[in-house]
C-alpha cells in the first residue's frame, strides 16, 4: 500500500499539531489529533485489503475472421474482502472496443467472483493481451496500490474469406482418383508434345532420339485429365500496402477454393525474408497457409523477382500454375511476372487497383487519380502478354472481377 499526496498532507498536519503542543506546552491541543487520526487509522485498519485474487480472461477460442465481434470475458475472484477495486485489461493496438469497457470499479466479499465483459472488433493479424492491472485505493484516497498480473491471451485475426470461381484450368500434373486426391505424380496417358527438360521432371520421360539430334535434353509432354499444382505468389512490397489486406483476402479465398477442389497448392509470401510452403492437400495445410497470410505485413522488400526465379530452379513443381497476386507498382513485381513466364509457367495476376481505394478530396485530386487510372490500364495491357490479369476495382467482390476477365 502506497500513501497518497492526500494521506502525506494529513499526516504532516497531525505531526505539525503534536511540535505546536510541545513548544506551547499546551497538551491539550492534542485533542485536535483525534478527528484527524481517525479516517487514518481507519483506512489502514478496515480498507487495507490484501490484493489476492484470481484472474482469467475468457474468449470462445483464439482465431476468428477480421471483423468478427468477440465478446472477451474477464472473471475475478477474490480470498479477501476488498472495497473499490479497480480493474483495467490489456487491450491490444490492432483490437478496436465496440461495446462495453475496458475499466471497471468493483466491490469483491471474501469467495466472490465477478464476470466482466466487453466486445472487441479484431483485425487481420496476431495480437497479444499481456496483463491485466489491479489498483486500489481507500473510500478516504490515503492508500492507493496497483499491481499487473501477467496474463497472456493471443487472438488470431484470419482474412475474410469470400466465395470465388477458379481462374485457371485444373488440367495438369496431378492424378486423381475419386472424391479425394492422390499425391502420385504420374506422366500422363495421351502424348502430347516434345519439350526441352525443365528442372523436376522424371528421367523417365527424356526422348533420348530427340535429345541427340537436338543437343539439348528433350522430354515428352504428355496430357490427361489430372489435377495440377497452384503455386500462390503474395507480393509483400510496402509500396502496395493500402490494397494488402485486399491482397491476403484474396489469396485465402483462392486458396479455400482449391481446398474445395481437391487442389494440392503451395504459398510464396514474398517479404524481406521469403515464406515457402511446398504444395499440399487437405484442411491441415490450408491452415497451415492461412496463419502465414494473418501474420503477413508489407515491407521494404525489393528483390521478388529474384526470389521467385530462385524458387522456380529449385523449389516449383514444373508445369505448376502460378497465382501472381500484386498491386504491380514497381518494376521489381513486373520483373517477377515476366520471369514467371520466360520459365514456361500459366499465370494468373490478381491485381487491386490502389487507386479505387482512394477517396479524392478536390477536383485536383480527383483528375490526378483519373490520370493515374489510364497509366496503369497502358500497364496492364502491356503485362497481359506475359498472363492472364484481373484488373480489381477493390469497391467490388473480387469475384465480380474475375468474372469479367476469366468467365464465371
Amino acid at each position: 500500500m502506497v500513501p497518497t499526496g492526500k494521506a502525506w498532507g494529513l499526516l504532516v498536519t497531525i505531526w505539525g499539531i503534536v511540535v505546536v503542543d510541545f513548544l506551547m506546552v499546551r497538551w491539550s491541543l492534542a485533542y485536535l489529533v483525534l478527528p484527524l487520526l481517525l479516517p487514518l487509522f481507519t483506512a489502514v485498519f478496515f480498507f487495507k485489503p490484501r490484493i489476492r485474487v484470481e484472474v482469467e480472461r475468457i474468449l470462445p477460442h483464439n482465431r476468428f475472421l477480421e471483423g468478427s465481434e468477440v465478446e472477451v470475458i474477464l472473471r475475478i475472484s477474490s480470498e479477501e474482502r476488498i472495497v473499490g477495486l479497480r480493474v483495467r485489461d490489456d487491450l491490444p493496438e490492432g483490437l478496436g472496443l465496440t461495446s462495453g469497457r475496458r475499466e471497471w470499479l468493483i466491490s469483491l466479499s471474501k469467495g466472490e467472483s465477478k464476470s466482466l465483459r466487453y466486445t472487441i472488433r479484431v483485425k487481420r493479424g496476431v495480437h497479444e493481451f499481456n496483463w491485466v492491472e489491479l489498483s486500489y485505493l481507500d473510500p478516504f484516497g490515503l492508500f492507493h496500490f496497483t499491481e499487473r498480473i501477467d496474463l497472456y491471451t493471443e487472438v488470431i485475426g484470419v482474412p475474410a474469406i469470400e466465395d470465388v470461381p477458379t481462374p485457371y484450368s485444373t488440367r495438369g500434373t496431378k492424378i486423381t482418383v475419386g472424391a479425394l486426391p492422390s499425391p502420385r505424380v504420374g506422366e500422363g496417358v495421351e502424348f502430347h508434345a516434345i519439350r526441352e527438360y525443365q528442372p523436376g521432371d522424371p528421367l523417365r520421360i527424356i526422348n533420348w532420339k530427340a535429345t541427340a539430334r537436338t543437343g539439348r535434353v528433350m522430354v515428352n509432354e504428355y496430357e490427361s485429365e489430372r489435377k495440377v499444382d497452384v503455386v500462390f505468389i503474395v507480393d509483400a512490397s510496402y509500396r502496395g500496402e493500402l490494397v494488402f489486406d485486399h491482397l491476403i483476402r484474396a489469396a485465402a479465398s483462392l486458396m479455400l477454393n482449391a481446398l474445395n477442389d481437391g487442389t494440392s497448392f503451395g504459398l510464396l509470401l514474398a517479404e524481406d525474408v521469403p515464406l515457402w510452403v511446398r504444395p499440399d492437400y487437405g484442411k491441415r495445410h490450408f491452415f497451415k497457409c492461412i496463419d502465414f497470410l494473418s501474420t503477413a505485413k508489407p515491407d521494404k522488400n525489393n528483390m521478388i523477382a529474384y526470389q521467385v526465379e530462385h524458387l522456380i530452379r529449385s523449389h516449383f513443381p514444373p508445369r505448376a500454375q502460378l497465382v501472381y497476386l500484386s498491386p504491380l507498382l514497381t518494376e521489381e513485381s513486373r520483373k517477377a511476372l515476366k520471369t514467371m513466364a520466360s520459365f514456361g509457367y500459366n499465370v494468373v495476376v490478381i491485381s487491386p487497383n490502389p487507386y479505387t481505394a482512394v477517396e479524392p478530396k478536390s477536383r485536383e485530386e480527383e483528375i490526378a487519380l483519373r490520370l493515374l487510372k489510364l497509366e496503369r490500364k497502358a500497364l496492364l495491357r502491356k503485362m497481359s502478354s506475359y498472363g492472364v490479369v484481373v484488373d480489381w476495382d477493390v469497391g467490388k467482390p473480387l469475384k465480380v472481377a474475375m468474372a469479367e476477365v476469366v468467365g464465371p
